[in-house]
């Protein structure tokens, strides 16, 4: 958006009409001081046009912290997950839902790891390399 700020001379006003003309038009009797103005061109970038506007909320340190944490935690468990179930690419995946909120409501470590044994009863890899995910995983959640 272009800005001008014009002073027009008398003969440039004259010519428009503004001058010339008198019958009580508004600006007739304006002098070439009062008649200066402000030309806005608006000129819009097609660019400017596609851009797309978010929304972005900024939160505190000590939340950006609990939230990397518990980033943490979920792509560590991604990543143990897919190991137990043997998968090999990213084309591949395993179909556990776990869900860590579901998991830190249950009461206590007992029924945490019995949930645990239940959902990931059918892992393609050793009993005690699934125990061995249930105990990091319950303790990493201790940090949650």
């Amino acid at each position: 958006m272009d800005c001008q700020v014009t002073t027009p001379r008398i003969e440039s006003i004259a010519t428009r009409g503004i001058l010339a003309s008198n019958d009580g038009s508004p600006g007739h009797d304006r002098s070439p001081a009062k008649a200066n103005h402000v030309n806005f061109d608006e000129k819009v970038d097609e660019s400017k046009e596609k851009r797309e506007r978010f929304l972005t909320a900024k939160y505190g340190s000590h939340q950006m912290s609990l939230i990397r944490k518990r980033l943490s935690v979920e792509m560590w468990m991604y990543d143990r997950l897919q190991d137990l179930y043997g998968c090999t690419d990213d084309t591949q995946t395993h179909d556990v839902d776990l869900d860590l909120d579901e998991l830190l409501d249950l009461d206590d470590d007992i029924s945490r790891k019995r949930f645990l044994r239940d959902l990931l009863s059918d892992a393609k890899k050793t009993p005690e390399a699934v125990s061995k995910f249930i105990e990091e995983l319950l303790e990493r959640t201790k940090i949650l």
